[in-house]
């Protein structure tokens, strides 16, 4: 399912929520919009939080800790985000318009908190030299499993090039996941498919993937197209892996040959 918000207003725009709003999804999402010299608090005592800056200038504080983070552009710029544990107050001043993305879920347990700067996460290039570079995209994992095995969360963003597809070959998990959409200019958009559907993506989109379906995605040509992605682990069952489609296996066999070029 896809819900289109268009222009997010000032204050918290709520995406999802883990009580009565897509509460499959397990998780709390939202955009949060503020002006030169707010200060926003978050302070939650059974959930973790990550917050994940857009655009804009802010300062982070959290427990005896500060640091500054500016970001320009999501599609030119790695991300910052800082990511708590539950009873782990922070709150984020901003210099200038900023927009930020805020996830939260249920965790007991207690973890130090960590600041990922730009230069903490790096990009990666998927698709790059196969099936003519048609599905050729740049990922930013922020945290995981593989490097956060303590948080029920994962985190991640995705440049999907214009006319290319990602999440590609098809593939699915049983834990649910959240994309939110932005495009390099207002007008662009692209396609989301769920299981046998399809759904139009439009700036400002929220795609909700419960566990299970297949979930490829396409750019329209002319347009870069930006998702934040958003796991949920399960309960002894964390996202470590995917399960791709066998009817699209053989894409990924070394020299594969695609029409017209066999």
């Amino acid at each position: 399912m896809v819900t289109v918000y268009g222009e997010m207003k000032k204050g918290y725009n709520e995406i999802c929520n883990m009580d009565d709003n897509h509460p499959d999804m397990l998780m709390d999402i939202g955009i949060q919009v503020m002006s030169e010299g707010e200060t926003l608090t978050i302070s939650e005592e059974d959930k973790e939080t990550a917050v994940l800056l857009l655009d804009g200038e802010v300062t982070f504080q959290w427990e005896d800790q500060s640091a500054k983070a500016v970001r320009r552009s999501i599609f030119d710029e790695n991300p910052t985000a800082l990511h708590v544990s539950h009873g782990v107050r922070i709150s984020v001043t901003a210099k200038d318009h900023v927009e930020i993305l805020i996830q939260k879920t249920t965790n007991k347990e207690s973890f130090p908190s960590k600041l990922y700067t730009q230069k903490d996460v790096g990009t990666e290039i998927f698709g790059d030299g196969v099936w003519e570079n048609t599905a050729r995209r740049a990922c930013r994992t922020v945290f995981d499993y593989s490097n956060a095995p303590y948080s029920n969360m994962v985190l991640g963003e995705l440049i999907n090039y214009p006319g290319r597809w990602s999440s590609y070959i098809p593939h699915g998990h049983d834990q649910p996941e959240v994309y939110f959409y932005r495009f390099n200019r207002e007008e662009g958009f692209g396609a989301a498919f769920l299981g046998d559907e399809a759904f139009k993506i439009m700036n400002n989109s929220a795609f909700f993937i419960p566990g299970g379906p297949t979930h490829p995605q396409v750019a329209a040509p002319g347009f870069a197209m930006y998702y934040t992605w958003m796991i949920r682990h399960l309960k002894d069952n964390p996202w470590n892996s995917r399960n791709n489609d066998p009817r699209y296996n053989w894409l990924l066999e070394k020299d594969v040959k695609i029409w017209p070029n066999e």
